[in-house]
């Protein structure tokens, strides 16, 4: 049996993992990361540590609950830390990982993307709403 190099395992799980077969992980991660919440999020978290208290007044209309759980699940997939910090009252601060500061200038470049389109998006939208 060959021995495969750590640069053969990587390209191998490159290859193995395919978004457009059903049972592919990297689905659920896609789905994960197009959610609206986290989109915002990362941005958000881009600056440096925040608090959950600085994140929940810079993102509009987040929940407290819906901020929890997206950086719980943020936290789970290794894109942000959670640090906290023992004292009155006790300090929690959220920050992205190496791993999220890779993925920042894709959520960014789409966050940017929609807000500079947004105008013909909405032109798009009367136009097919208009059709006979």
């Amino acid at each position: 049996m060959a021995t495969t190099t750590a640069a053969q395992r990587r390209e191998q799980a490159r290859r193995d993992y395919d978004a457009f077969l059903e049972r592919c992980p990297t689905r659920e991660l896609l789905s994960r990361l197009t959610d609206k919440w986290v989109a915002l999020v990362i941005p958000a978290l881009a600056d440096g540590p925040r608090r959950h208290s600085e994140l929940a007044a810079r993102i509009a209309g987040v929940s407290q609950k819906m901020l929890t759980q997206t950086l719980r699940t943020l936290e789970r997939d290794g894109l942000v830390t959670r640090t906290v910090t023992a004292s009155v009252p006790v300090r929690v601060d959220y920050e992205l990982t190496p791993l999220g500061h890779e993925l920042f200038p894709v959520m960014v470049a789409i966050k940017n993307w929609a807000e500079t389109h947004m105008d013909r998006v909405f032109e798009a939208r009367a136009q097919f709403d208009a059709r006979p």
